[in-house]
């Protein structure tokens, strides 16, 4: 493992130990070279994923992205961040376990959406506001709208 603080290519395992949901293992590192010390977390890959974007464009999946844009809706909020790390682990299986290698981008965001909901109302709508790209306040208030079952306008 490449130490990201000057680049040695060799660092040194001083402890390692599963996550608490035991969907990973966490390695505490040093690197001899600059003895500074960082932690990488290793994880189980099934098959790997390419998400088709509504474009038709093409990418790999990446893990890491998907739980950024859920700290990202859930910045500020009373949410624990393993809390969304273990749902960003269980969205990930679903994946694996559909049984495709290609994932419509769509599939992805109604999962986040559907986990959000659950997790934290505010970051629902903040996630709903980038996913479903809305442009002024009437989108929210239509949107907050169904949410609580109230008839539109």
């Amino acid at each position: 493992m490449r130490c990201p603080f000057c680049g040695n290519d060799d660092t040194q395992v001083k402890d390692s130990r599963p996550t608490e949901d035991n969907t990973a293992i966490r390695r505490r590192r040093q690197c001899p070279n600059c003895a500074a010390r960082f932690t990488t977390f290793e994880r189980i890959q099934l098959r790997e994923l390419t998400v088709i974007k509504s474009n038709g464009q093409r990418s790999p999946f990446d893990r890491d992205k998907l739980a950024r844009s859920m700290m990202i809706a859930m910045r500020k909020r009373p949410v624990e961040p393993e809390r969304v790390e273990r749902v960003a682990n269980g969205i990930v299986r679903r994946l694996e376990s559909l049984g495709e290698a290609e994932i419509p981008s769509t599939v992805i965001g109604e999962m986040v959406m559907e986990a959000l909901s659950n997790l934290d109302p505010v970051a629902y709508v903040r996630f709903a506001s980038v996913y479903r790209n809305f442009h002024e306040a009437r989108d929210f208030e239509q949107f907050i709208g169904e949410l609580g079952g109230e008839p539109e306008d």
